[in-house]
């Protein structure tokens, strides 16, 4: 689901706040946008409500990420009731206008997959951006089990 779209409290304003934050902070140049999905009835046929969609702009291609876009995907517990949901999982795929050139999903070891993956230094700023974001929504292991 678009991020735009999801955030109907304060304290989820603020989470999704923090996230443009960490991800800016790795990426400087990386204009966000909280709505990647274009809003008609194919693609919301594919609305996840426990997902928050988001994605970074770099002005240009970026050679180092061998992508133009990164798509954030974050996976919320749907049972959580509580003012800060629970992180299950990222996805994050480097795109173009082509499409995806590469994903990396916090399952595994982390590594992303695709026939034109990021140089190795960028792996692990995405990485760290991956650990960031399950620190800031505590309370889920995903983030143990890569540590």
């Amino acid at each position: 689901m678009n991020a735009g779209e999801s955030v109907r409290s304060v304290d989820q304003a603020q989470a999704l706040a923090s996230v443009i934050t960490l991800v800016r902070q790795r990426f400087p140049a990386a204009k966000a946008n909280l709505k990647p999905w274009r809003d008609d009835p194919q693609t919301r046929q594919w609305s996840e409500q426990d997902s928050l969609d988001l994605s970074f702009h770099f002005p240009g291609w970026s050679p180092r990420l061998q992508c133009r876009s990164l798509l954030i995907q974050l996976r919320f517990c749907a049972e959580s009731a509580e003012a800060q949901p629970s992180l299950l999982g990222v996805l994050m795929r480097g795109m173009t206008y082509d499409g995806e050139r590469w994903r990396l999903a916090t399952v595994g070891e982390w590594l992303p997959e695709g026939p034109h993956l990021p140089q190795p230094d960028q792996v692990i700023q995405l990485q760290m951006i991956c650990r960031d974001l399950f620190e800031l929504f505590s309370g889920s292991t995903a983030a143990d089990e890569a540590a």
